[in-house]
């Protein structure tokens, strides 16, 4: 049974840093890309960043980019989401997913809508909650 667990949530000040956990059970890297979704209050939920560790490519939303860093650790069935110089709208409840995906589809669709559409994501973990203070 494919599982996936977030942690890391908290509060901080805006300029700060957190670093999110999400431990996958049940399956392997190799044929799967991981994103964290985010969802503020009143707000769709949208994708941050991504990861297909097997091709070693990575994926960010130009709202973080420069700022977030995604990377895994396959040993440890672990992707983890560093999150620097914080603001005020990175508040929300951070989801990590999974969804299975081959290296070709993943390539073919590089930079794309698909990447972050929940829809692709078969698997979810639960959430946890970033608040960054002004």
């Amino acid at each position: 049974e494919v599982q996936l667990q977030a942690s890391g949530g908290g509060l901080v000040q805006a300029g700060g840093s957190l670093r999110l956990s999400c431990a996958a059970s049940g399956f392997t890297f190799d044929d799967y890309a991981i994103a964290w979704f985010r969802q503020a209050p009143g707000k769709e939920r949208e994708g941050v960043s991504c990861i297909r560790s097997s091709d070693a490519s990575t994926y960010y939303a130009d709202s973080v980019k420069g700022r977030f860093t995604i990377s895994s650790d396959n040993a440890e069935n672990t992707v983890s989401l560093q999150m620097n110089s914080l603001k005020p709208e990175d508040t929300a409840v951070y989801y990590c997913a999974a969804a299975e995906v081959s290296s070709s589809v993943w390539k073919e669709n590089y930079g794309g809508s698909y990447y972050f559409a929940p829809e692709e994501y078969g698997h979810w973990g639960q959430g946890t909650l970033v608040t960054v203070s002004s």
